[in-house]
């Protein structure tokens, strides 16, 4: 019951991005040197930019920095002199920057090519729309858990708005576990298919995204999301595996 329940808020969650951080166009060009995005997975905020990176297909470093944090929020208040989320730091360009906006307005100048999509100029809707996927998590990724801080950061196969990939990202975050984001957006319409169906009916599947393609030639299959943890060597596929896992290796 309580798994149909977290499964049902998410996706309504999901709902509320209203079709953004589900679909990836190449960027224009990749960084050489991953992003570092500070921020909480429940924050309405960060999630625009998570957004963008999704549009985008752009890979970040990770670090959360959830209420009452003590890994990551100090190290903010000093790079950039405010304890506020999100913030981004490029080491491609040495820029920092604080707001959601002018982090996504960066990011679509530098890497995209091209011009933030209309949908994000009209900030208070899809402002509006982020708030509802935070409220309907009931303040999920939000504030800090006890957890262990691994030698390396974890690999995290995902899409913004994929409603089996967020309570991974949630906890992540309440852990403070840093992570590397892969992008996982869709390109193609057999992408939107799910991985048992997909099987069934498009054999030859090909994917056209990076990061789908490489995560084929891994494992042989498609799914979200995805995770590796180069620190004990395990690799997993499926929400429920995955959340046991980090509770029983990191809690």
């Amino acid at each position: 019951m309580r798994a149909a329940l977290d499964f049902s808020t998410s996706m309504l969650a999901t709902l509320s991005e209203q079709g953004r951080g589900v679909q990836s166009r190449a960027a224009g060009r990749q960084p050489s040197e991953l992003l570092e995005l500070y921020d909480m997975e429940g924050c309405p905020f960060c999630r625009l930019v998570r957004e963008a990176l999704t549009d985008l297909d752009l890979d970040a470093m990770i670090y959360p920095c959830p209420k009452g944090g003590t890994r990551f929020r100090p190290l903010v208040e000093k790079l950039g002199g405010l304890t506020q989320f999100p913030f981004l730091m490029d080491p491609n360009t040495d820029e920092a920057l604080y707001e959601s906006a002018d982090i996504i307005a960066y990011l679509y100048r530098e890497y995209g090519s091209r011009p933030a999509p209309r949908q994000w100029l009209t900030r208070s809707v899809h402002t509006a729309g982020s708030f509802g996927a935070s409220a309907l998590r009931h303040g999920r990724g939000l504030r800090a858990q006890d957890g262990q801080l691994p030698a390396e950061p974890l690999e995290l196969y995902s899409f913004e708005a994929s409603p089996f990939a967020r309570p991974v990202r949630e906890l992540l975050t309440e852990l403070e576990l840093p992570y590397i984001l892969r992008q996982m957006g869709r390109t193609q319409a057999a992408d939107w298919l799910l991985p048992a169906l997909r099987e069934r009916v498009a054999p030859d599947y090909v994917p056209t995204q990076r990061n789908r393609a490489a995560l084929l030639a891994r494992t042989g299959r498609v799914a979200v999301p995805y995770l590796i943890d180069p620190n004990t060597g395990t690799e997993l596929f499926e929400s429920a595996d995955i959340l046991r896992y980090l509770n029983e290796q990191y809690r």
